[in-house]
């Protein structure tokens, strides 16, 4: 039955995303900006599937994924930068002239081209992981230390990137942007084609996780969660392993900052805060940590619940999300997939037990028919 209600969920998710909304949108129901607004969530929900690789499978708690997305981000963020810059007849960017720059900085010249700049979205976040994950994973940290370092680094990292002197924008970030590939990303058509780019790389990004999981790769990350001690004792180097899945998560977190700066417009130093990273271990936990699916679904619900009370109650969302934590961890430790999975396994074991009941008590009808026939056969021997 679990298997069932998977794949049905797999198959609405494909119809709401990729054929309800944007009908919507050409039938005049649903707006751009809702659109847009679900192509960001699915941009979380790359990130979410990282954090659920290194978390819930392999029982890494990295608290420094939210500074993964920003490096995707601001990798795409500089091409867009540059380009609207251009468009607008200067060599420099607003924010350089503010701060009487002379010239270009020479780290900002690979982002002239798109391809570099998606390239670098990617190799960036996984460089920096590899040197981190090699030095954290060497000297044999985890558990709560990991926790700690990693989010020690969130909090650097955002300070780092305050500061005017990284010539990345400071507290103001990058923004402003004009075109992508040529295309104006004001209009209808070019945010709807970054919002099917975001649902695509979303499914593929799913289905290779899927893949990484079910392999033999993915078998020994579970093991090194459930015995880590156990697995250091085998042939198994688990260094190599723990690196590899912190720099495929860095990966797709660094794809999902890609993805989601076009769309929104702005990439700034808060968006990898410590806050932030707490907040994206949150949409695993409350989704189902250990479950690729529960990651998606943690991402989607948890951002669009945060929409609505942000509307609603601004100053409240904090107690909202809190409250749904505390009620994870106390009743639903397997977050809403396990819910379901819950739910579903007892409607059916009550569908199952309706269908049999008239059997049985059909079937016992006549047992109980010649058991009253003997005894009234015995009483009138009796008398």
């Amino acid at each position: 039955m679990p298997d069932k209600s998977s794949k049905l969920v797999t198959l609405l998710f494909v119809l709401f995303f990729a054929i309800v909304l944007p009908a919507g949108h050409l039938l005049g129901i649903v707006s751009i900006n809702t659109i847009s607004l679900w192509g960001r969530y699915c941009c979380f929900a790359i990130a979410a599937l990282g954090i659920d690789l290194i978390w819930g499978y392999t029982g890494i708690m990295s608290m420094c994924q939210a500074f993964f997305f920003c490096l995707g981000g601001y990798c795409m963020g500089m091409h867009l930068l540059l380009k609207a810059t251009a468009l607008q007849g200067q060599e420099l960017p607003d924010f350089m002239i503010w701060n009487n720059f002379s010239s270009l900085p020479a780290f900002w010249q690979p982002f002239h081209g798109f391809v570099p700049a998606v390239l670098l979205a990617l190799l960036v976040p996984a460089g920096i992981a590899f040197i981190i994950g090699f030095f954290v994973f060497r000297s044999r940290i985890k558990g709560v230390y990991m926790a700690i370092i990693t989010q020690a680094l969130a909090l650097g990292m955002y300070l780092l990137f305050l500061r005017n002197e990284t010539k990345l924008g400071g507290t103001n970030g990058l923004t402003n942007f004009k075109t992508v590939l040529g295309f104006d990303l004001s209009s209808s058509a070019t945010k709807l084609g970054l919002y099917f780019a975001a649902v695509v790389m979303l499914c593929i990004s799913y289905i290779l996780c899927r893949k990484i999981v079910n392999s033999k790769f993915g078998k020994v990350l579970q093991a090194i969660r459930d015995s880590e001690p156990r697995v250091g004792y085998t042939a198994y180097r688990v260094l190599h392993y723990k690196l590899a899945v912190f720099v495929v998560a860095a990966v797709l977190a660094g794809l999902a900052g890609m993805l989601y700066v076009p769309q929104t417009g702005i990439i700034t130093p808060g968006r990898m805060s410590v806050t932030s990273s707490v907040e994206m271990l949150m949409w695993v936990a409350l989704g189902g940590r250990g479950r690729l699916k529960g990651a998606i679904i943690g991402a989607l619900l948890v951002n669009c619940l945060y929409s609505l009370c942000t509307s609603l109650f601004p100053e409240g969302w904090l107690f909202v999300l809190g409250i749904l934590y505390i009620l994870t961890v106390l009743y639903f430790d397997k977050g809403f997939t396990g819910l379901f999975d819950k739910l579903s396994t007892l409607l059916h074991s009550r569908r199952k037990a309706v269908v049999e009941s008239p059997a049985i008590s059909g079937s016992s009808s006549p047992s109980l028919r010649g058991a009253a026939r003997l005894s009234a056969e015995r009483d009138e021997a009796i008398s």
